[in-house]
């Protein structure tokens, strides 16, 4: 049976949680000036230590990308605002994200400072452009993370996979790898806790902050390369992979159109 957080070890997270992300604030100011060895540790000492704030145990399966490897692209289903965590603290990366959150306190001057790629979702002509930028970006050397359901999930089922994001990988003929992302509660049940569905920050938090723990699971299945694939063929081989590693439905799949435009 699952147990509830008692209120007074909730705040004492609370603190903890709120030093943790001004340190991370602080650190983010002169984080653009470090070469990218020492910014990839930076990111994942500062994600590492979040998640043992928040009591998230992470398990990590699968052979990752090593640093020798020039062109990464790594696509992930999507549950919560965690998941860029969990991801940085063992793969860290870069992240194609709604453009909303550069708009929120703190946490948006955090994600500029370490070079999230921000998309307007409105705005159909902004794929070529983020795609653009993906591709200079993979062309450096660094990885960056999309998540093309377009949306968060509660954990229980996938999205069907866009494709539009994907165009940069085959662009750079990058290596991608789909990597599958679960949250599990202290009954070993899915938490849906974990999932941010149609909440706020805050409320999010607050059912974080109720679990006495939360086991994450990261997946990375084997990559694949993009250059001789086109962007619909790397979709539905990333959405097939991760519904096959969580064992988990993929709720719709529809037509695509061009203008498809993948979220957070």
């Amino acid at each position: 049976m699952q147990k509830n957080t008692p209120l007074l070890l909730r705040f004492i997270r609370l603190i903890r949680l709120l030093f943790h992300v001004v340190s991370g604030l602080l650190q983010s100011v002169v984080y653009p000036y470090f070469p990218l060895p020492i910014q990839r540790k930076l990111m994942q000492r500062w994600a590492s230590g979040l998640l043992s704030v928040l009591e998230i145990r992470l398990q990590c399966h699968g052979r990752l990308p090593t640093a020798e490897i020039p062109c990464v692209l790594l696509v992930a289903n999507h549950v919560s605002w965690l998941d860029v965590c969990v991801l940085m603290a063992v793969c860290p990366t870069r992240f194609v994200a709604k453009a909303e959150i550069n708009r929120w306190p703190i946490l948006g001057r955090l994600s500029r400072n370490v070079g999230t790629l921000f998309i307007e979702r409105a705005k159909r002509a902004d794929t070529l452009r983020i795609n653009q930028q993906i591709s200079e970006v993979l062309e450096r050397g660094e990885r960056v993370t999309v998540f093309p359901e377009g949306t968060t999930t509660d954990g229980t089922h996938l999205n069907h996979f866009h494709a539009s994001l994907l165009q940069s990988a085959v662009i750079t003929d990058a290596l991608l790898y789909p990597v599958a992302i679960g949250y599990r509660n202290s009954a070993g049940e899915i938490c849906q806790e974990a999932a941010y569905i149609e909440s706020s920050l805050v409320l999010s938090l607050q059912k974080i902050l109720s679990q006495t723990r939360i086991d994450a699971e990261l997946t990375f299945n084997l990559p694949t390369s993009c250059g001789t694939k086109n962007r619909r063929e790397l979709a539905r081989l990333s959405e097939q992979a991760i519904a096959d590693t969580l064992s988990l439905p993929i709720a719709h799949k529809k037509v695509e159109k061009l203008s498809d435009l993948p979220g957070e």
